[in-house]
Protein backbone atom coordinates (compact mmCIF):
# COMPACT_ATOMS: atom_id res chain seq x y z
CA UNK A 1 0.00 0.00 0.00
CA UNK A 2 1.41 3.21 -1.22
CA UNK A 3 0.28 6.50 0.49
CA UNK A 4 3.52 8.73 0.00
CA UNK A 5 2.41 12.29 -1.74
CA UNK A 6 3.45 12.81 -4.90
CA UNK A 7 2.57 8.88 -6.09
CA UNK A 8 0.24 8.14 -8.58
CA UNK A 9 -2.78 6.86 -7.76
CA UNK A 10 -6.92 6.40 -8.81
CA UNK A 11 -8.29 9.96 -7.37
CA UNK A 12 -9.40 8.89 -3.44
CA UNK A 13 -7.26 5.97 -3.37
CA UNK A 14 -4.68 7.86 -1.03
CA UNK A 15 -7.00 8.80 1.36
CA UNK A 16 -8.80 5.44 1.75
CA UNK A 17 -5.91 3.67 1.99
CA UNK A 18 -4.46 6.09 4.95
CA UNK A 19 -8.02 5.36 6.28
CA UNK A 20 -7.41 1.49 6.23
CA UNK A 21 -3.80 2.13 7.75
CA UNK A 22 -5.42 4.17 10.78
CA UNK A 23 -8.48 1.63 11.62
CA UNK A 24 -5.75 -1.65 11.53
CA UNK A 25 -3.54 0.89 14.04
CA UNK A 26 -5.58 0.73 16.61
CA UNK A 27 -5.81 -1.52 19.76
CA UNK A 28 -9.15 -3.58 20.80
CA UNK A 29 -10.13 -5.06 23.31
CA UNK A 30 -12.64 -8.19 24.23
CA UNK A 31 -14.49 -7.91 27.13
CA UNK A 32 -16.90 -9.86 29.08
CA UNK A 33 -18.81 -8.03 31.39
CA UNK A 34 -21.12 -9.69 34.43
CA UNK A 35 -24.14 -8.55 35.78
CA UNK A 36 -24.22 -7.75 39.31
CA UNK A 37 -28.19 -8.35 39.33
CA UNK A 38 -28.68 -11.68 38.24
CA UNK A 39 -24.72 -13.08 36.99
CA UNK A 40 -25.22 -12.89 33.33
CA UNK A 41 -22.68 -12.53 31.29
CA UNK A 42 -22.47 -10.19 27.74
CA UNK A 43 -19.01 -10.20 25.68
CA UNK A 44 -18.38 -7.36 23.76
CA UNK A 45 -15.47 -5.69 21.76
CA UNK A 46 -14.05 -1.89 21.81
CA UNK A 47 -11.33 0.39 21.43
CA UNK A 48 -12.12 2.24 24.59
CA UNK A 49 -13.02 0.22 27.39
CA UNK A 50 -13.47 2.71 30.00
CA UNK A 51 -15.70 4.33 27.91
CA UNK A 52 -17.45 1.44 27.30
CA UNK A 53 -18.04 0.06 30.85
CA UNK A 54 -19.61 3.74 31.49
CA UNK A 55 -22.07 3.01 28.40
CA UNK A 56 -23.60 0.00 30.35
CA UNK A 57 -23.26 0.64 33.45
CA UNK A 58 -25.67 4.32 32.12
CA UNK A 59 -28.12 2.43 30.43
CA UNK A 60 -27.12 3.49 27.00
CA UNK A 61 -26.83 -0.36 25.65
CA UNK A 62 -29.64 -1.39 24.96
CA UNK A 63 -29.20 -5.48 25.44
CA UNK A 64 -28.01 -4.70 28.77
CA UNK A 65 -29.50 -1.32 30.48
CA UNK A 66 -32.21 -3.68 32.17
CA UNK A 67 -29.44 -5.74 33.93
CA UNK A 68 -27.40 -3.02 35.65
CA UNK A 69 -24.29 -2.67 37.48
CA UNK A 70 -22.03 -4.58 35.32
CA UNK A 71 -18.44 -5.40 36.51
CA UNK A 72 -15.57 -6.88 34.35
CA UNK A 73 -14.70 -10.33 34.65
CA UNK A 74 -12.64 -10.82 31.76
CA UNK A 75 -10.48 -8.65 29.03
CA UNK A 76 -7.73 -9.18 26.48
CA UNK A 77 -6.27 -6.86 24.31
CA UNK A 78 -5.47 -7.75 20.80
CA UNK A 79 -3.52 -5.89 18.26
CA UNK A 80 -6.16 -5.71 14.88
CA UNK A 81 -10.09 -5.68 14.74
CA UNK A 82 -10.28 -8.99 12.76
CA UNK A 83 -8.42 -11.22 15.29
CA UNK A 84 -10.49 -9.13 18.39
CA UNK A 85 -14.02 -10.15 16.51
CA UNK A 86 -12.98 -13.59 15.60
CA UNK A 87 -11.98 -13.75 19.63
CA UNK A 88 -15.87 -11.51 20.44
CA UNK A 89 -17.35 -14.76 18.28
CA UNK A 90 -15.84 -17.22 19.94
CA UNK A 91 -16.59 -15.78 23.57
CA UNK A 92 -20.02 -15.18 22.62
CA UNK A 93 -20.53 -19.11 21.39
CA UNK A 94 -21.41 -22.20 23.97
CA UNK A 95 -18.21 -23.07 23.96
CA UNK A 96 -16.70 -19.45 24.63
CA UNK A 97 -19.33 -19.00 27.29
CA UNK A 98 -18.11 -22.17 28.83
CA UNK A 99 -14.17 -21.10 28.83
CA UNK A 100 -15.69 -17.72 30.63
CA UNK A 101 -17.24 -19.89 33.47
CA UNK A 102 -14.43 -21.89 33.68
CA UNK A 103 -12.00 -19.93 34.49
CA UNK A 104 -14.00 -17.34 36.27
CA UNK A 105 -14.66 -19.93 38.68
CA UNK A 106 -11.52 -21.07 38.99
CA UNK A 107 -10.06 -17.36 39.74
CA UNK A 108 -12.95 -17.25 42.23
CA UNK A 109 -11.53 -20.09 44.24
CA UNK A 110 -8.51 -19.05 44.74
Amino acid sequence: MNIFPGTCLPAGKAQRDFRILCIMDKIYFIYAIKSKVDGRIYVGMTNNINRRLQEHNAGNTQSTKHYRPWTIIYLEKMEDRINARKKEKYLKSGCGKEFLKFNISRVAQR
